[in-house]
């Protein structure tokens, strides 16, 4: 970088950090900002149990869950591009995005609703029951909490700083409420999901605490900064359509973010600890060794400072690569599959805590186009990507145990299943993720606003100060 480039980029972040320069963060301001996303984390992990509810203990066939996941997904891609414009025109006494925290309360009902369904029930019901309740904790509240969070955390903080901090070291606390929760769960499923009723137990014991603390950011942060460019402006569907034909880069971090939940909701884990390690209860240990890249969260300011966001993501990408491949070697060998999990799970810590970053470099860079900014539109399409990876993995898992000839019957007798079903669970473990992941690599080589943004920054600040100056003489 020359030394012109140099003095861009400090003069941009110095002008873009002066807002809220002078507001210290504090622990816990972070602490209850960040718990949140623990809560919706754990729920997300729930879901990821439900195909393996519906077969076993519902007697509900994989590929019919499969394809009741996906069809709930039709639903998203409408609710999620006008959860993100309502929210972007939201203006209440308490803010724009501060509002729709209170989804937490529904997305938990909901998720609790999903395993409230009785054996007894027919298919159909039992089917109609699933998707309703699946369609609203996803289509309906996860939306919403998707679309609020970056509106909301730059009208709570309004300094970069702290938009660092809050991903980074924020980003400790869901990791290890979402920890804890792998630890726990396997063990007490092990004991408890052995009935609808069991089941019921188990996800209620998580779904009070998570739902409480869910909340606690709504009644700790508030809105406290406007920093619409085009404030005033009436906000119409068509400009959402625009910013989303004219940003090509909210895209390339949507497809990082679905591939991820993809993997992570496929809930094929529990399978290869039933049928290849043959032992569910060791998922438990296999979440304690994950542990180990906590420590990443404390290293990745210091890095952010000689480097940038997408780069970070870029190497996080290829480290999980190796660890699927080594989960592909691993077979019933837990020490291998300690090692991979341990890198997928690292590599996996830059897309899920810094994509929030990347959604604000692409709101600047609506405004320097002469946008709208859209942080909730943005954030919507990244959270359509997060519940369509989700869904598609939940449902695919399905689709393909059912294609492979997975025998509910032989699960709920306890009984290995064939050969083919075996296979396609190891594939689904390791070599499928590792193809996922090398094509989002390849994608995110095309992404080149990083490059631009200290000129975004300083044009914005500048066309910033001249709208005051203006507003001030009139």
């Amino acid at each position: 970088m020359s030394k012109e480039e140099k003095n861009v980029k400090n003069e941009a972040a110095a002008a873009s950090s002066a807002a809220g320069a002078g507001e210290k963060l504090g622990l816990g301001k972070l602490i209850a900002w960040s718990i949140r996303g623990g809560s919706t984390g754990v729920a997300l992990m729930v879901m990821g149990y439900l195909t393996i509810f519906c077969t076993n203990t519902l007697g509900v066939p994989a590929a019919t869950v499969g394809i009741l996941l996906l069809a709930s997904k039709l639903l998203d891609g409408v609710t999620d591009i006008f959860a993100g414009f309502i929210v972007d025109k939201t203006n209440t006494k308490i803010g724009r995005g501060r509002p729709y925290e209170l989804c937490v309360i529904g997305l938990w009902a909901a998720t609790l609703g999903l395993f409230l369904c009785p054996a007894s029930w027919s298919l159909t019901m039992k089917c109609i029951w699933i998707f309703i309740m699946y369609a609203l904790a996803n289509s309906v509240f996860m939306t919403f909490l998707n679309a609020n969070g970056t509106v909301y955390m730059i009208r709570a903080f309004n300094n970069p700083k702290h938009y660092i901090s809050l991903s980074t070291y924020g980003g400790l606390v869901p990791m290890i409420i979402v920890v804890i929760f792998n630890i726990v769960f396997p063990i007490l499923m092990g004991t408890m999901a052995t009935s609808q009723g069991g089941w019921v137990t188990l996800i209620l014991i998580f779904a009070v605490p998570m739902t409480l603390l869910g909340l606690l950011r709504f009644f700790v942060v508030k809105e406290k900064y406007d920093t619409d460019a085009k404030a005033g402006e009436k906000l119409e569907i068509k400009d959402v359509f625009t910013v989303l034909k004219n940003n090509k880069y909210i895209y390339m971090i949507a497809l990082a973010t679905l591939v991820m939940n993809f993997v992570t909701n496929m809930g094929v884990g529990v399978y290869y600890f039933t049928e290849i390690v043959g032992n569910v209860g060791l998922m438990g240990a296999l979440a304690a060794v994950q542990m180990i890249s906590l420590p990443m969260m404390f290293i990745l300011p210091q890095v952010l400072k000689k480097t940038t966001v997408i780069k970070v993501i870029r190497v996080g990408i290829i480290v999980i690569i190796i660890g699927y491949i080594i989960n592909f070697f691993a077979g019933s060998n837990f020490p291998l599959l300690a090692v991979g999990s341990v890198l997928t799970g690292a590599g996996a810590v830059p897309i899920s805590m810094l994509s929030g970053l990347l959604i604000i470099d692409c709101a600047e860079y609506n405004e320097y186009k002469g946008l709208f900014r859209l942080e909730g539109s943005l954030s919507a399409v990244n959270g359509f990507a997060n519940k369509v990876g989700a869904g598609l993995g939940a449902g695919m898992l399905g689709i393909l145990l059912g294609m492979s000839g997975y025998d509910e019957a032989l699960a709920v007798q306890g009984l290995a299943q064939g050969p083919a079903a075996v296979n396609m669970i190891r594939l689904l473990y390791s070599l499928i993720p590792a193809a996922l992941y090398f094509v989002v690599y390849l994608t995110l080589h095309l992404y080149k606003l990083d490059k631009i943004m200290p000129e975004v920054r300083r044009v914005n600040e500048e066309n910033r100060k001249k709208l005051e100056a203006e507003k001030a003489e009139a």
